[in-house]
């Protein structure tokens, strides 16, 4: 079986800072100060304008040459990755698109939109995972296993995260049975906690050694951590259709996120270090899925992991979901913290909707 390298990754995030002020203005439930107090979030980004007072987001004009969509934002991601990694975009096999806030619903729009926009070969695959937090890492545990086996030579997996483009006052102050407390669950805390933004990374296989991914976990359970009702097919909309307007919102399912956060996280790192225990030790960086910081902060702690070593934006960008870690990474490689072929050995980690959850041992 041929080495898995990251040879190439890249990020984008939108420049537009969304104060605790404004979000809290327009999606009422808690005021500002206790966002920050219950999240450890500041502010977050959004792609899309914010009018606080109509408690709606305002895409921004058409045929300005600005990022404007989910593909947009995955277009500069995936371009800046292919940029370091020194690849064309035709000699990619594969681009698997983890993403629930696609552009467009159905037919793998987002990630086909790429493969045009691009120029990628026509036998070359592109699909979309309807997936969240923990999907990407999930995608590359597949993509690592697709390389290895030697059919494809180079594969480009991508998150990304829209939430401005689904702000609506209406939408995510209503609410939903069904929690796990048995209390009901509001939408606000979706507004909260989540931002805009898309990573990527170019996977190569080949037959060299030393750097290149050492081990990669991946699992799924039962559970549903974020709750969606509407736009399926029991709930497709139109006249026929008896959804709330909550049941159109993303709702994260607070408590049970709080609760099972560490103990998948827990059994990621099990699994991605359970061949090379003795690698531990040497992880010059963690990239973990940010639910908030608080609940980051607190895991960290308890498993007793180097805080210096596990770099975090959610204060400053969200919860970008799928984005999440890549963007992390990326952000790593463009200060220097880390250096593609400089051998850092880092641990990308990640538990999501759904439920996905994945790791990997990788070396730079």
């Amino acid at each position: 079986m041929c080495n898995v390298r990251f040879v190439g990754v890249g990020s984008y995030v939108p420049e537009r800072r969304i104060d605790n002020e404004s979000i809290a203005r327009a999606v009422p439930g808690w005021p500002a100060s206790r966002i920050e107090e219950k999240t450890g979030i500041v502010e977050r980004r959004f792609l899309w304008e914010l009018d606080a007072e109509r408690g709606r987001s305002v895409a921004p004009p058409k045929d300005t040459g600005q990022p404007r969509s989910n593909t947009d934002m995955c277009e500069i991601a995936l371009g800046r990755a292919l940029e370091m990694a020194g690849v064309k975009a035709r000699e990619l096999d594969a681009i698997l698109l983890v993403t629930c806030s696609p552009d467009r619903l159905n037919f793998c729009h987002d990630a086909m939109e790429l493969h045009r926009r691009l120029g990628c070969r026509p036998d070359a695959h592109a699909l979309v995972f309807d997936s969240g937090c923990g999907g990407t890492l999930y995608a590359v545990d597949l993509a690592w296993k697709m390389l290895r086996g030697e059919t494809f030579k180079t594969i480009a997996v991508l998150g990304s995260n829209f939430t401005s483009s689904f702000l609506d006052r209406e939408v995510f102050t209503g609410k939903i049975d069904g929690a796990t407390n048995g209390k009901a669950l509001s939408g606000y805390l979706s507004m909260y906690v989540f931002g805009d933004g898309a990573g990527a990374v170019i996977l190569r296989g080949d037959q060299g050694k030393g750097a290149g991914i050492v081990s990669s976990f991946a699992g799924s359970a039962e559970g549903e951590l974020v709750v969606r009702r509407a736009g399926g097919a029991e709930c497709p909309g139109g006249p026929s259709c008896t959804a709330s307007p909550a049941d159109w919102a993303f709702i994260v399912d607070g408590p049970l996120v709080a609760q099972t956060f560490p103990v998948y996280m827990k059994r990621c790192l099990r699994g991605v270090f359970e061949g090379v225990p003795t690698l531990s030790g040497e992880v010059k960086r963690y990239y973990f899925h940010q639910p908030n910081k608080r609940l980051l902060d607190h895991f960290v702690e308890e498993a007793g992991l180097p805080k210096d070593r596990v770099p975090t934006h959610v204060e400053r960008y969200g919860n970008t979901s799928a984005a999440g870690m890549l963007i992390l990474l990326s952000e790593d490689l463009a200060r220097g913290a880390v250096r593609l072929g400089g051998g850092d050995l880092v641990c990308l980690a990640a538990v999501g909707a759904g439920v996905h959850y994945g790791a990997q041992l990788v070396r730079l």
